[in-house]
């Protein structure tokens, strides 16, 4: 099977350069990988660097830890889509879901929603910092606000994506949201496992393409 299709191909450490960017774009399109996923400073760019592929341009919104005002996310968002992203990857507010506050997490979600359209929306549940019910209560309400994807890991938590709890998100959502799993994914092996229970993205770093070209 040909993974390249599933990979979001991701750099969003606040140190990362231009030239890191240029890295990045460079090696998606030598291995024809599905998108990149960047910080908003970095789409115009990463655009730019894609002309004429396929390969798609994520942005990440809220990022990383969600607490950001709906209002400000749904700028990022719109200014991300002016800048050329053709996907928006935003931190569901942790904090509302914790508080049991499930009309202001459904708000959250749904303002961005319609703020961006059509442009596919994938919403990070951040898995590590929540228990199986805040899974599931998480999944209900994307599957509410019609969300595109449910994205497990920011990356910048405790940890990412298990394969227990993607079944977990699956058994929830059926088929009406994609899942991303996301999150210290950095193997071939790993990524099919995935795959095989049924994602449809898989975030990986430099480090995954490190090492599939030693294999």
């Amino acid at each position: 099977m040909d993974i390249s299709k599933y990979i979001d191909y991701t750099l969003l450490s606040p140190t990362t350069t231009e030239r890191n960017i240029i890295d990045l774009c460079h090696e998606a399109k030598k291995n024809k990988f599905y998108a990149v996923c960047v910080s908003s400073s970095y789409v115009a760019l990463a655009k730019q660097l894609l002309e004429q592929t396929s390969i798609k341009v994520c942005s990440v919104i809220g990022f990383p830890l969600g607490s950001t005002a709906t209002p400000s996310k749904v700028y990022e968002a719109n200014q991300a889509i002016s800048d050329g992203a053709d996907e928006i990857d935003m931190v569901i507010n942790l904090g509302f879901l914790k508080s049991k506050n499930y009309v202001s997490v459904l708000k959250d979600i749904s303002d961005v929603k319609f703020a961006i359209g059509e442009t596919p929306l994938k919403v990070i549940i951040e898995v590590s910092e929540l228990n199986k019910n805040e899974i599931i209560k998480a999944c209900e309400i994307s599957l509410d606000a019609k969300v595109d994807y449910i994205k497990t890991s920011s990356g910048f938590s405790k940890g990412g994506a298990t394969l227990t709890v993607v079944k977990i998100i699956k058994k929830t959502v059926k088929d009406s949201i994609k899942i991303c799993a996301s999150g210290g994914i950095d193997d071939i092996e790993t990524v099919q496992k995935y795959i095989d229970i049924g994602v449809s993205r898989v975030c990986v770093s430099s480090d995954f393409n490190k090492k599939k070209q030693s294999i």
